[in-house]
């Protein structure tokens, strides 16, 4: 690891990112293939609520029939409660029902199984995964979130950008474009008859998922104490210097 002061803790946090993504993307594709083939049937529910805790009760409404609400008649494709399976799968399936409105025709099957997670998830957790090995290669602690974010480019092609003072429109800029593809593909489907594809949504969520990764690697790294709690310490790109306020706070 590289022990510069300001590339230690964004090299650390970095992996984790990287690592911690990693292990739920894999996870994603083992999950299927540690069931019975076509033990998982096509699913349906809502996101960030558990609609397959069990069959009955609490958490069980995807059980039900909702086919003329946002999901579908699931007693006619076969009841699923992730409970019921093994201890690794039921945490990713868990995690997925969680985070994920795991509708059948937006996520892909494996071993007869659908997948715990939709194709722009998975396409999500891989941007999330490339975004944390950028960083831990590339990105610096440099004091602000803004000024971390922003280190992946290397000094040289952000000279311009400091030398202009444009720094905070060029971290908004970039991260408003990587979060374009998957709001136009999300919305043109929502509020039109499109209907979007798989791989689509992977590439999309890719994009979404590397900006993400990086702005998370950015806020854990941005800290003060590595620069001796000075900013003027802080090298930036063209020579730029943070500058003490009169009440001590950099600029």
């Amino acid at each position: 690891m590289d022990s510069e002061p300001d590339r230690w803790r964004a090299a650390k946090v970095g992996t984790w990112v990287m690592s911690i993504s990693l292990f739920f993307l894999i996870s994603f594709f083992l999950a299927p293939m540690t069931l019975e083939e076509g033990s998982v049937p096509r699913l349906s529910g809502r996101a960030n609520v558990f609609d397959y805790y069990q069959y009955e009760g609490w958490g069980s409404w995807g059980n039900g029939n909702h086919s003329g609400d946002v999901g579908h008649n699931q007693p006619s494709e076969g009841l699923f409660s992730w409970t019921d399976i093994n201890f690794y799968a039921a945490f990713i399936y868990g995690f997925g029902d969680l985070n994920c409105h795991q509708k059948y025709e937006r996520s892909w099957v494996i071993n007869g199984n659908q997948m715990p997670m939709c194709a722009r998830d998975v396409g999500i957790f891989l941007g999330l995964a490339i975004g944390g090995w950028i960083f831990s290669r590339y990105g610096k602690n440099r004091w602000t979130v803004t000024d971390s974010f922003l280190s992946i480019f290397g000094d040289s092609r952000l000279h311009s950008v400091y030398a202009s003072g444009y720094r905070k429109r060029a971290a908004w800029g970039i991260g408003l474009l990587a979060m374009a593809p998957i709001g136009i593909d999300g919305f043109t489907q929502m509020l039109t008859d499109y209907e979007s594809t798989n791989p689509v949504r992977l590439v999309t969520g890719l994009f979404f998922g590397v900006m993400l990764a990086v702005l998370l690697s950015a806020m854990l790294s941005a800290r003060p104490s590595d620069h001796q709690g000075r900013p003027e310490l802080v090298s930036l790109p063209a020579g730029a210097r943070f500058a003490r306020t009169p009440d001590n706070e950099s600029e």
